[in-house]
């Protein structure tokens, strides 16, 4: 319970970059896909995601030849950490979409090792590489769409 604890404020703090960083009134103003999810289904998605991945990692962290599982454990949440300010708090859309790319492929590390030490392990990481993947469309669509978006100057962030 204590490992399981530790992943869980881990992605708590991961977490806590969209309370600094909210997408706020410019964002609503922005063109996006039909296929948008509603803003509902972020942090029910982002909950569910949590606890999974927390429960993957305290199923993993304490066996034998666990070290790249945590090590893609540790890329993906600071990529996840990493994304948001900058998509959100710099709106460097381009820049999101490397970030996300990362992010991605620390994920698909994450889904691949855990899988291979823990078979519940690796499948809870399934739906966090799907939303993954379907936040990398958006995010490209949201570039796409919004040619006109100005990033932010770190001084006026």
């Amino acid at each position: 319970m204590t490992l399981f604890l530790i992943f869980l404020a881990t992605c708590a703090a991961a977490g806590a970059t969209g309370a600094a960083f909210p997408p706020g009134p410019w964002y609503k103003t922005l063109d996006k896909p039909d296929w948008t999810p509603p803003d509902w289904v972020f942090p029910v998605a982002w909950t569910s995601i949590y606890l999974l991945i927390s429960f993957a990692g305290a199923r993993v962290a304490g066996l034998q030849g666990s070290g790249y599982a945590m090590a893609f454990w540790a890329m993906q949440a600071a990529f996840s950490t990493l994304w948001t300010p900058v998509f959100f708090g710099l709106r460097r859309f381009k820049a999101a979409l490397a970030v996300i790319a990362f992010l991605w492929l620390a994920v698909l590390g994450a889904t691949w090792t855990h899988l291979q030490l823990d078979f519940w392990a690796g499948l809870a990481f399934v739906p966090y590489l799907i939303w993954v993947s379907v936040a990398a469309a958006l995010n490209f669509q949201m570039w796409r769409l919004n040619p006109h978006v100005e990033p932010l100057k770190i001084n006026e962030a």
